[in-house]
């Protein structure tokens, strides 16, 4: 039986697609010209809809990019399409950029031919991320066009809005710092967080005056064989260090199969000119982590309707844990190995769950609700299934951390969480060694919990950061 709440939930969500299309096929006809012919919006973390457009006989191909479904990003809509348009004018292959829509608030760009890797954790889980011949030909030429984009004059970027850093702080910490401050604003911070922005700032390399544009999210690209077709998703980024485009590599492989990190990174140097500084790509790489560790803090901070809820719990496991391994390279720590218990017996809660779950599956898709909205909805209480067998756990081992380090045992997560954060703010440098342990075996365990009994070995949620440093 249907109830009424959910009816209208139903006719709003429709009443919604509807409104967006029309939106769509109304900006087409006033800025394009043309009819279009087909609208199939993409499985992302931001709204994106495939149009195509028909005039006078000619296909036109484009992308209506939106904001994300809950408040993440530090920069306005129109800053993605004002960098497409001063890299296109550098001859940088990116998307064409046809303007701003208004309702759905998207910037309009062209369709470019080929094809990716998706980049999402839910669906690395779902299907395995694999480097093919011709897309590891095209990985080197994008390395080739990376050093391109570093080497143009920052000052064109900063007529577009970007801010220019001045002091070695500025150029390490730009991006992180708008982050850092919007989660302050959403009263959003955890106690990882709030270590890494202490970490950060008092790690940053000094030596460091060059400014480039950074992409903030480097390794995006779309190829056709060994071609790079285009350079994708733009919209976190800003001047600062370069160096940290090349971290984004380290930081998304291997849930993102990059290929040979080490003769990627001897393309780049080839290319632009000078040796990586390793000691700074590792601290980078931890900034890169942080950035990306933000992203699902703020869907936590946030009541929204849609987007991919688990794939931001997901990143929130992989990406916090990936950050402290990162730090523990740094400093030379050996970090523990945790393995999941005995499940808590739930025989009631079980199967409750599971017939919530085969209920999802079997619900009728459509143009308004296609296959992979109905298994993002799914995956949640699958989440909640390995939750209720191992929280319970997870909670008692985070406290008995907690108390050893703090030397009273919080009644619970929540107040665990709100003295460890206060503790981060007075603890000096000499508690960093015990603070990474802690926070990395509190990661670690999500991820485990996650992941469930017995995964494989190659588990996304279990991967563990590549070393770079010799120590």
């Amino acid at each position: 039986m249907v109830t009424t709440e959910q009816s209208d939930k139903t006719s709003t969500q429709t009443e919604d697609d509807i409104r967006e299309k029309q939106g769509i096929i109304d900006w087409v006809k006033n800025n394009i010209g043309g009819s279009v012919t087909r609208i199939e919006r993409q499985r992302r973390w931001r709204p994106v809809w495939r149009v195509d457009v028909d005039k006078n006989g000619n296909n036109i191909s484009l992308l209506f990019k939106g904001m994300r479904a809950w408040d993440a990003i530090p920069y306005p809509l129109e800053h993605e399409m004002k960098i497409f348009q001063i890299l296109e004018a550098n001859d940088i292959p990116v998307p064409h950029s046809y303007g701003l829509c208004e309702s759905p608030k998207a910037i309009v760009v062209e369709q470019v031919r080929g094809g990716r890797d998706p980049g999402l954790v839910e669906e690395a889980m779902e299907n395995e991320s694999v480097m093919s011949e011709d897309r590891w030909a095209a990985s080197l030429k994008y390395m080739d066009i990376l050093a391109r984009i570093h080497k143009i004059d920052p000052v064109q970027f900063e007529a577009a809005g970007l801010s220019m850093p001045m002091s070695p702080e500025d150029i390490e910490l730009n991006g992180f710092e708008r982050f850092y401050s919007m989660l302050v604003g959403y009263n959003a911070t955890d106690p990882l967080i709030e270590f890494c922005w202490i970490w950060l700032q008092r790690n940053v390399p000094k030596h460091r005056s060059r400014v480039s544009f950074v992409t903030g999210d480097c390794g995006q690209f779309l190829s056709d064989g060994p071609e790079v077709t285009a350079v994708l998703d733009l919209e976190i980024g800003y001047l600062g260090d370069h160096l940290q485009d090349i971290a984004c590599f380290r930081g998304r492989h291997p849930v993102e199969n990059m290929g040979d990190l080490p003769s990627l990174f001897k393309r780049y140097s080839e290319s632009f000119g000078e040796e990586l500084d390793l000691p700074v790509l590792a601290y980078q790489t931890v900034l890169f982590l942080c950035i990306g560790y933000t992203t699902p803090l703020f869907a936590f901070a946030q009541d929204f309707p849609g987007g991919d809820w688990m794939e931001a719990a997901a990143q929130t496991g992989l990406i916090g844990r990936r950050a402290m391994e990162a730090i523990a390279e740094i400093i030379d720590l050996e970090l523990d190995d945790i393995t999941l218990p005995e499940p808590h017996v739930t025989p009631f809660e079980d199967i409750t769950l599971r017939k919530l779950i085969r209920e999802i599956r079997h619900l009728p898709t459509s143009d308004t609700f296609p296959d992979w909205q109905r298994n993002t909805i799914a995956a949640i209480p699958q989440f909640m299934l390995n939750q209720i067998h191992y929280g319970l756990w997870a909670e008692d081992q985070y406290l008995d951390d907690i108390q050893n380090l703090l030397g009273h045992r919080p009644a619970n997560q929540a107040e665990a969480d709100t003295e460890l954060k206060k503790f981060i703010h007075q603890a000096g440098y000499e508690h960093d060694a015990a603070l990474v342990r802690l926070l990395h075996r509190k990661l670690l365990r999500f991820c485990l919990i996650i992941a469930g009994p017995n995964p494989p070995e190659n588990h996304i949620m279990l991967m563990k950061m590549e070393h770079i440093l010799n120590k």
